[in-house]
């Protein structure tokens, strides 16, 4: 499997919210960082945090650049969030980038970037 492939395949099954198999993708010791810096390190606590947040959000990607250095690969994934609220009301186009690195077939980082705080 590709790097972009496990990117893709690891952010379906989280949409999908099928746990067991997108922990599968990660290696351990792996870390989640999201806007102001918000550190998570482990899919439960991902969910948790996302609850207060929004309803769900699905990603459509629009490119990926990845290039390999010393053995880590990195995946840029950029597109867009649409989804819903918690008040019901429509997450809409919403810019996303997220930076991954890919170390003998697994994540060993990711960090998210993205504008849902200037639509809240």
């Amino acid at each position: 499997m590709s790097a972009q492939e496990i990117v893709v395949s690891f952010l379906k099954t989280l949409e999908a919210r099928d746990l067991p198999k997108a922990q599968s993708f990660l290696a351990p010791g792996m870390v989640m960082t999201f806007p102001s810096n918000k550190k998570l390190r482990s899919l439960e606590e991902l969910i948790a945090w996302s609850k207060g947040r929004y309803k769900f959000l699905r990603k459509t990607f629009e490119r990926f650049d990845e290039f390999t250095r010393d053995g880590v690969t990195t995946v840029y994934c950029a597109g867009y969030l649409n989804g819903e609220w918690l008040d019901g009301s429509p997450v809409t186009n919403i810019r996303f980038l997220d930076r991954f690195e890919i170390k003998d077939g697994k994540i060993i980082d990711q960090q998210v970037w993205n504008d849902l705080a200037e639509f809240r």
